[in-house]
Order: C-alpha cells, then sequence, then structure tokens
C-alpha cells in the first residue's frame, strides 16, 4: 500500500472507509509521525534565534532525529495495513480437512506474528520519540511550549494505539515464548512511556498556568 504518499483528505477517507485496513494500527504510526513532526519543528524554530544559541547543537540534532523518526512511522502506516491484510487472508484460508487445518493455523500464527511485531516497532520508535518530545520541551523555543506539549500527546496516542495493536494478535500465536516475550516487552515499553508523557504533560501544565498567572 502507498497510504504515506496520500494527502491528509485522502488518507482521512480511507481510513474511514468499509476496508479494515489501514486502522488503528495505521493510525498509531500516523500519530508517531505528527509527534515527530512537531518535535523537528520546535527544533528548527529554535535555530537561528539568538537568545537561544546555546540550545542550537543539540535542536540540530533534534531535528535530524525527528526526520527519521517521522520516515519510519511513515513507513510503517503502510506496514501496519499490509501485514493485517495478511493475517486475513491467512484467516481465509481452507479449512475442511485436517491437514487444511493445521496449515491454517500455522498461516495464521505467522501472519499474526508479523501482525504484532509492526505495532510493536511502532510502540519503541513511539518511546524514541518521547525522549525527542522531552528535548525539545526542555530546550526548545519557549514560544513552541504548546506544540512541544501536542508532540507529547500525539507520542502518547501512537504508544497506546500501537500496544492495543500488538495485544490483540498475542492469542493466535502458537510460539508461547514468542508470545510472552512480546507481551514483556510491549507492556515494558508502554509503562516507559506513558510514565515520560505524564511527565512531560505535567510540566507543559506548569509551564502554561504559571504563564497565566496574574
Amino acid at each position: 500500500m502507498n497510504l504515506s504518499n496520500l494527502d491528509v483528505k485522502a488518507f482521512l477517507e480511507e481510513l474511514a472507509s468499509g476496508s479494515p485496513a489501514p486502522g488503528g494500527g495505521s493510525a498509531a504510526a500516523l500519530a508517531g509521525a505528527i509527534a515527530a513532526a512537531l518535535c523537528g519543528m520546535v527544533a528548527r524554530l529554535t535555530l537561528g534565534r539568538e537568545k537561544l544559541r546555546d540550545a542550537w547543537p543539540a535542536m540540530e540534532a533534534a531535528a535530524t532525529e525527528a526526520d527519521r523518526l517521522r520516515a519510519r512511522f511513515a513507513g510503517l502506516v503502510d506496514e501496519d495495513a499490509e501485514a493485517y491484510l495478511a493475517m486475513a487472508a491467512a484467516r481465509k484460508l481452507p479449512k475442511a480437512t485436517e491437514e487444511e487445518r493445521s496449515a491454517r493455523a500455522r498461516a495464521v500464527s505467522c501472519a499474526s506474528l508479523c501482525a504484532a511485531r509492526v505495532p510493536l516497532e511502532t510502540l519503541l520508535l513511539a518511546s524514541q520519540a518521547a525522549v525527542l518530545a522531552a528535548g525539545v520541551l526542555e530546550r526548545g523555543n519557549p514560544s513552541c511550549l504548546t506544540d512541544a506539549g501536542s508532540a507529547v500527546q500525539a507520542v502518547r496516542l501512537a504508544a497506546e494505539a500501537a500496544a492495543y495493536n500488538v495485544k490483540v494478535n498475542l492469542p493466535a500465536i502458537t510460539d508461547q515464548a514468542e508470545r510472552a516475550r512480546l507481551a514483556r516487552e510491549t507492556d515494558a515499553a508502554l509503562r516507559s512511556v506513558r510514565a515520560e508523557c505524564e511527565r512531560l504533560a505535567g510540566e507543559v501544565d506548569r509551564r502554561l498556568e504559571a504563564a497565566c498567572a496574574p
């Protein structure tokens, strides 16, 4: 699929259509891409501001990292939809005989494993995006406070939605060790992102309250 090449309106129409893909996993990756793009914006709006010169090296690095994450998240938009379609195709395999049922079960398990690994990558990238958001929030242009804060919330959405899409695929994975590993990795990454986003959102709230104080 070439979802990442669609304009915003066309992508939203595709998302709203009766097709099951793209779905929540692709939306999670898109949220991550939005978070990375906002971080890149804050970094670039810091560069060139003389009063913020000390932050320029860090913001140059942040802009580069934001571009890397944005590109990978965009790729995952397509990969998640493709993984779902592969799983759906496996579930449609014939199951009239014992041999067919066995082959179908193996295919479903394999496709489900892929369908879980893709959103897990989205979740792990969201963890990296949280670190990036922390950097631009703490050292970026103060005028971009709410843009950095919006990046934090987009990271949180990406992580939560990605975790859902990992977990929904776990029951069909027959490799018990791999299923347990994926569950552990998902839970650990999600806890980390939640904690960091909660901390960063609190910082945004505190700074906004201070700015609005009489």
